[in-house]
């Protein structure tokens, strides 16, 4: 059973590149201080290495 990652959005996707705004999106993250659970998959902890200076991660 895959356990869930509980990630918050900690900086703004404004002046960012294109491809880290495009990741936020696809994990749902739509503003400073929004938080979502994902499920731990090999291809959402690639989008969370990606832009991890933007984000908070709890598992």
């Amino acid at each position: 059973m895959l356990k869930n990652i509980k990630i918050t959005q900690i900086k703004s996707s404004i002046g960012r590149l294109p491809k880290h705004k495009a990741i936020l999106i696809s994990l749902g993250l739509k503003y400073i201080g929004h938080t979502v659970i994902k499920k731990n998959t090999p291809s959402i902890l690639g989008m969370i290495k990606k832009i991890s200076y933007m984000i908070k991660v709890s598992y």
